[in-house]
């Protein structure tokens, strides 16, 4: 994998302009790990984050020598992943794991043919007035239907999932946390999975089409308890520069990278890297949701790196969200859109983060408003300076006017950082191989 040397990259500027403030201007409360050696065995800290209500997180902690393994390949993932149901287990990353080592073409189903589809749905023979049907969109749900159960695996309760060595991590996979309690998933490389067969749907985009695909790297749907920590989510070899267009339209094969969606609660983000990619972090999907979603969605973030994305750092809805302490580096090259969507019934405080922007890029598009909500936001920095994200959005934004006052205070931080010391100190750290 190349994902290390890219992250390093990403981090050399601003970690070189702000490493001498880490040590004048961390705070020495509290700690991002237990004081387990064993990162296996480690569990989150209490009060660290919306995870550690209740019961906490603990993981596979308490698993016994019969469910503790080292997996190598992606098949062996996944049998370890079924052994024993939901009794505590840990399972130990060794290597790059790789979900799609046969390519595409092993998925496809008999006479299902790309160069067809594209004759078949081009708008100048099909229009943009209806979706797709026929033969060669059956054929192409069928090809998409072999796919998801090869390259998706199911975490089920109580398990710790953790990266072991250099280059531990998942390419082409996506893990599932769906309807279960208490996972933990550390130390991981995780390149987003490849759709194989992206759907064409004439009548997105404001009826000018777009190519729609499914699979992130991970997915918390309906799970509670949950630690997300010291990951690296990027789309490695297969960045968004690197995909064709069709029908004058991105042929978009990637999803999000990480989802907390379908009534999730209770889950803690912490020293991730986002790298690289459009559509990142989604917490709640659906302004209709209500019913799995109000009230539920507690979600923190933070000192977790977001490098080179495009937007939805997070776009939030119904969630009570806390991000604070995160570092977000944009780029010139990046079609940078926005960091935090305010959206549907969300209640985001978003505090003292940091954010290095290039010339021509107005920290007015740091927040992003979906839909009529409140938010704090405060003590942010903007390069190097502190800056009033929601008095400049709404000064340059006045028909999105945003209302400041989310109507909670956080408390479950173990430790705060001036965002002075982001670019050094999370740079730095965050990301797989940072524990410790």
């Amino acid at each position: 994998m190349t994902h290390t040397s890219q992250r390093r990259s990403h981090r050399v500027a601003a970690t070189a302009a702000c490493a001498g403030l880490v040590l004048a201007l961390t705070s020495t409360a509290g700690s991002a790990h237990a004081h387990d050696r064993d990162p296996g065995r480690q569990t989150l800290p209490a009060g660290d984050g919306w995870g550690s209500t209740g019961p906490g997180t603990t993981g596979g902690a308490r698993a016994d020598a019969a469910h503790v393994s080292t997996v190598t390949t992606w098949d062996e993932l996944k049998t370890a992943l079924r052994n024993g149901g939901d009794s505590p287990k840990i399972i130990r990353v060794r290597g790059t794991l790789n979900a799609t080592a046969d390519g595409c073409a092993a998925f496809a189903a008999e006479g299902y043919g790309f160069a067809r589809y594209l004759a078949d749905y081009d708008p100048a023979v099909w229009g943009h007035d209806r979706p797709v049907s026929g033969p060669q969109e059956d054929l192409r749900a069928a090809s998409a239907a072999r796919q998801k159960p090869a390259i998706t695996a199911e975490v089920p309760s109580n398990t710790t999932l953790v990266g072991v060595g250099a280059h531990a991590g998942i390419v082409g996979g996506s893990l599932q946390i769906k309807g279960v309690d208490n996972v933990i998933v550390r130390d991981l490389t995780l390149e987003s999975p490849l759709d194989c067969f992206p759907q064409w749907d004439p009548t997105d985009d404001n009826g000018t089409g777009a190519w729609n695909s499914e699979y992130d790297s991970a997915v918390v749907h309906g799970s509670t308890h949950v630690w997300v920590d010291h990951n690296t989510f990027t789309d490695g070899a297969h960045p968004a520069s690197t995909l064709p267009a069709y029908f004058g339209k991105i042929y978009e094969q990637h999803d999000g990278e990480l989802d907390i969606v379908k009534g999730a609660d209770r889950v803690t983000v912490s020293w991730n890297a986002f790298e690289e990619h459009d559509k990142t972090l989604m917490i709640g999907n659906s302004d209709g949701a209500a019913a799995t979603d109000a009230g539920r969605l507690k979600v923190t973030l933070h000192h977790n790196l977001f490098a080179g994305i495009v937007e939805r750092a997070p776009r939030v809805r119904f969630g009570q969200v806390d991000a604070y302490n995160n570092l977000y580096t944009v780029t010139e090259k990046q079609k940078y859109q926005y960091a935090f969507g305010i959206g549907h019934q969300s209640r985001l405080v978003a505090e003292k983060n940091a954010f290095t922007l290039p010339a021509g890029v107005s920290a007015a598009n740091i927040l992003k408003k979906w839909s009529d909500a409140p938010v704090t936001a405060d003590g942010n920095y903007v390069n190097g300076r502190p800056v009033d994200l929601i008095a400049v959005h709404n000064a340059r934004l006045p028909d999105e006017a945003l209302r400041s006052g989310a109507g909670w205070t956080p408390t479950l931080r173990t430790r705060v950082d001036d965002p002075r010391a982001l670019p050094g100190l999370v740079g730095r750290r965050a990301g797989a191989g940072g524990i410790g």
